[in-house]
């Protein structure tokens, strides 16, 4: 009696715990936990995987670098490409003028290039010959390039009147630094003593006509076409102590003399 009493109780307590642990099962699939919640977890970590990879209809995270390397770094697209491109040209521009300033450097206005640069002679500038009151017995020669290039006047003048069979010494003491050049236009100058204030000079005679030589880059050298400047009608006293200056591209350096 006492066996089948306690089957009795223990049947409808073990139909309670089943129903209990039922209805458990129900809440945990209703709360969206347990297996359904490792569902969840799988699609979106499968859709996180689908958003990574690539669409084959729009450029790549590597084709998006290369896009933004041809413009600026904020990535403003081809706006900042075009501006890259206006600096090309640009800079491109600048070379070619720079080229062009090159160019007409080397013009007549270069005194260094050896194309623009000849001997002043009697073929490429006028020379005059003006008598001087102070100092006494002096005469000034003046040399005016009347060419398109740059002349160098080398050493000192060359002089004969007439037919004199010698020619006059230059003053070392006035030789200048370095040779003297002249530009288009510009002028050369060279002092004359013709003869001795005081008279120590012998041989004295009267000249009518001059002629001035140039030398060429070495001493005495023959540097081209001669001058023959026009003396004054009653002619120009010299003797023995003729002696000439060496060219100078400043007047006020031989003034005294």
């Amino acid at each position: 009696m006492l066996n089948s009493r306690m089957r009795r109780t223990r049947t409808p307590l073990l139909a309670v715990a089943g129903a209990a642990l039922a209805a458990l099962a129900l809440t945990a699939c209703d709360s969206g936990t347990g297996t359904q919640d490792e569902g969840a977890a799988k699609h979106s970590s499968s859709a996180a995987t689908s958003e990574g990879t690539p669409n084959a209809n729009q450029p790549s995270a590597d084709a998006k670098g290369g896009q933004d390397a041809t413009g600026a770094k904020d990535g403003t697209g081809s706006g900042t490409s075009s501006s890259g491109h206006a600096s090309a040209r640009q800079s491109s521009t600048g070379t070619h003028r720079g080229s062009s300033g090159s160019g007409s450097g080397s013009g007549a206005s270069e005194p260094w290039d050896p194309a623009n640069r000849v001997l002043c002679n009697g073929s490429n500038t006028r020379v005059t010959a003006q008598l001087q009151s102070r100092p006494l017995n002096h005469m000034l020669l003046t040399v005016t390039n009347t060419g398109s290039k740059y002349c160098d006047l080398t050493y000192y003048p060359v002089l004969r009147f007439d037919g004199m069979q010698w020619a006059p010494q230059a003053d070392e003491s006035t030789h200048p630094q370095a040779v003297t050049t002249l530009a288009p236009g510009k002028s050369g100058y060279a002092e004359v003593r013709l003869s001795a204030a005081d008279g120590s000079g012998d041989g004295g005679t009267t000249a009518h006509q001059l002629t001035v030589y140039f030398q060429g880059k070495t001493p005495k050298s023959d540097g081209g076409a001669t001058a023959n400047p026009t003396l004054p009608a009653k002619g120009v006293y010299y003797d023995s102590s003729l002696e000439v200056t060496y060219w100078q591209s400043d007047l006020s350096s031989i003034s005294g003399w």
